[in-house]
């Protein structure tokens, strides 16, 4: 990085001085990069699957890579290559612990829907246990905007409702840039999430502003890395093909 803030550095004070110069006359190479180049990843050759660098975090076989919230094994259901909630059983999480991140995660409510609003196929995605994207079925039923599908719940409204049908699989493409704080504990920056819903932008470059709470305003506290927490809301909720790439 101190190698590229170098190169601009000597860009900008070799343009301080070129200004004088007609544009045509200047060498085009000057402001060509060619010794610092890119990781190579090869992309999947199925839109939502995963690219050669990324974490596999379920494989449709079993829930190895998550855990209940007290440590012991997670126990909801895996059948047919998607883990479902088992009502009661409580939350789970990664076992691996992430900061800024790419996320893909596809989700399902159920066709039976029992109940309304809140009630109707809930669960909720939390970016390092604590800034939840919220699961919903949202494609018909009503309740508080900040708290629809694809909502920074109690926070930022969805810029759209791109919700399907429920028992129809969902897709939430998030890229996540965690909070900043600084030695006391100070809030240097803000988290920010960007979501593509169905291949729908929902969220853009929004900023999150503190833990999700249900009552009262949220107030953020340092921490560093943590795991992502999947909610055990009472709904049956399914969920398949997830995988991270560190940012």
């Amino acid at each position: 990085m101190r190698l590229i803030y170098f190169f601009f550095f000597m860009l900008i004070t070799v343009g301080s001085f070129a200004q004088a110069k007609p544009r045509e006359s200047l060498d085009p190479t000057v402001s060509e990069i060619w010794d610092l180049k890119p990781v190579k990843v090869t992309p999947a050759k199925n839109v939502g699957d995963a690219p050669s660098d990324a974490i596999i975090i379920f494989d449709g076989k079993n829930l190895n890579e998550w855990t209940s919230l007290d440590g012991t094994p997670a126990r909801w259901e895996v059948k047919e290559g998607i883990f479902t909630v088992a009502k009661g059983t409580g939350d789970i999480k990664t076992k691996k612990t992430f900061g800024d991140i790419q996320l893909h995660i596809e989700w399902r409510a159920p066709t039976e829907i029992v109940g309304e609003g809140q009630g109707r196929g809930n669960s909720g995605i939390f970016l390092q246990e604590r800034y939840e994207l919220q699961v919903l079925d949202s494609y018909e039923s009503v309740t508080y905007s900040n708290g629809q599908a694809g909502s920074i719940y109690k926070q930022s409204i969805p810029l759209v409702n791109a919700t399907r049908k429920p028992g129809e699989w969902q897709t939430y493409d998030v890229i996540y840039t965690a909070p900043r704080f600084s030695e006391n504990g100070r809030v240097v920056s803000q988290a920010k999430i960007t979501v593509i819903h169905n291949g729908v932008l929902i969220q853009n470059d929004t900023q999150i502003w503190g833990p999700t709470e249900y009552k009262g305003l949220p107030v953020y506290q340092s921490h560093g890395k943590a795991s992502l927490k999947l909610q055990d809301h009472g709904n049956p909720v399914s969920f398949r093909n997830i995988w991270i790439r560190e940012l």
